[in-house]
């Protein structure tokens, strides 16, 4: 009897620490694990590229064509990632925003030359609806991180 005992409370322990995050569940949802900190992702990117992540945030912007991103708050201010699905795949809600998510993907680098990095940022605007002064840019990034997600869960 102390043995079932014993053995009934190691499942239930078990089943308590790797119980997925509740909510609307897209893709393929999240493996239970621990998130990396959106401010460890960009202070050492290199450690993470081409890796499996977990990430936690507020939804702070969606993209408003297809909801094929979102991008998620920061741990620190004004630190943002973006989460990339492939079109039609896994599609974002425009009222995801002002949620908290939970996703995952694998951690990518996308380096751009010059004048690729004024298309990415015309896009951006073109996506957006906001006007676009390729002038005024100025130091565009030419490495970009974001994550390529499998899935993710809203609340």
């Amino acid at each position: 009897m102390r043995r079932f005992a014993a053995l009934a409370v190691c499942l239930l322990a078990a089943t308590l620490t790797v119980a997925a995050p509740e909510g609307k569940v897209y893709g393929k949802g999240v493996a239970v694990g621990e998130a990396v900190a959106v401010s460890e992702l960009i202070a050492h990117p290199e450690l993470y590229v081409g890796k499996v992540v977990r990430v936690e945030g507020l939804v702070t912007d969606v993209c408003p064509r297809r909801g094929c991103w979102m991008t998620l708050a920061g741990d620190r201010e004004f630190q943002t990632i973006r989460i990339k699905v492939d079109d039609g795949v896994i599609v974002f809600p425009m009222d995801a925003k002002g949620k908290h998510a939970v996703a995952e993907g694998v951690f990518t680098k996308i380096e751009l030359t010059p004048e690729q990095a004024l298309e990415h940022a015309r896009h951006l605007a073109e996506e957006k609806g906001t006007p676009f002064d390729a002038a005024k840019a100025k130091d565009l990034p030419t490495a970009i991180y974001q994550i390529n997600g499998t899935g993710a869960v809203l609340r």
